[in-house]
């Protein structure tokens, strides 16, 4: 059964995307980042489908079982009391019927958002008319649990550089045109860092547009100004966490030293106080 408050939440999820200011919308693999964004001042956050495949075991791409993608999402979501939005990838499911099974598994876990992306692993997009069936499946089987859901219709053109260079552009605002009127909330555009390009995407696609945070994407007063927004971190903080890990370890074998294990650690009490709040 699903909770009154989980419409309420993903009502208040939806506002949050209505601006001026941006969403930042960083993105846990477990509890304790989830909790981690919480406390410092988030309010909402995503999961990474690669961070919680990685903290798994498995590389990113469905490739995890999906009762223990669920498994993590109801941990996350009972650990915070912000909204929570899923990363599925595609949807764990062949068909629209099987992506509407996994939404609902989804809602009942308790998050009030969901993405779902366009791509495949060979680097071909499925077809516009078959990725907006999954959306209004996915609509349907969210309302049909009791619940609703914030739906974030990922297209993979930049990420995956689908095309000439040129047909980038328009095929993107084609298919999140076609997502938008299938009943997406938000269009995500991963892998675009140009500054004119977002800018364009932002006039071009009737409805919020969702880019991803790297080295050389604008700054967040930047993506404000041309019209954005959402801001996802994606898999950035988990491979950030791994890439400290890695620094330690070869600070202490190859120095002999604990730097890298000291600067900036949480203490422990302050790790045990995250989950120790009344």
């Amino acid at each position: 059964m699903i909770a009154p408050s989980q419409r309420e939440r993903a009502a208040g999820f939806r506002k949050l995307h209505g601006g001026p200011r941006l969403l930042l919308l960083p993105n846990a693999w477990d509890a304790a980042s989830a909790r981690l964004f919480e406390e410092e001042g988030f309010e909402a956050i995503g999961t990474t489908s690669a961070g919680v495949a990685f903290s798994h075991g498995f590389p990113d791409g469905e490739r995890m079982a999906f009762p223990d993608v669920i498994t993590t999402i109801e941990r996350i979501t009972r650990a915070v009391r912000i909204p929570v939005t899923a990363d599925i990838e595609a949807g764990f499911g062949e068909t629209p019927d099987g992506v509407g099974a996994s939404i609902r598994a989804v809602v009942e876990a308790g998050a009030v958002g969901v993405n779902l992306e366009d791509g495949k692993e060979r680097k071909e997009l499925v077809p516009v008319s078959l990725h907006s069936e999954r959306i209004r499946a996915a609509r349907e089987a969210a309302s049909s649990a009791g619940g609703d859901v914030v739906i974030n219709a990922r297209t993979d053109v930049y990420l995956d550089a689908i095309g000439p260079p040129e047909s980038r552009f328009d095929e993107a605002v084609r298919r999140a045109n076609a997502y938008r009127k299938a009943g997406a909330d938000c269009l995500f555009v991963p892998g675009v860092t140009d500054a004119g390009t977002i800018e364009r995407l932002a006039r071009e696609i009737d409805g919020p547009l969702n880019v991803l945070a790297g080295a050389e994407t604008p700054s967040v007063r930047e993506l404000e100004r041309f019209g954005v927004a959402r801001l996802s971190l994606g898999s950035g903080p988990m491979r950030a966490a791994l890439g400290l890990l890695r620094r330690i370890a070869r600070e202490i074998r190859e120095g002999g030293t604990y730097g890298a294990l000291t600067s900036g650690a949480l203490s422990y009490a302050e790790a045990n106080g995250l989950f120790t709040r009344s």
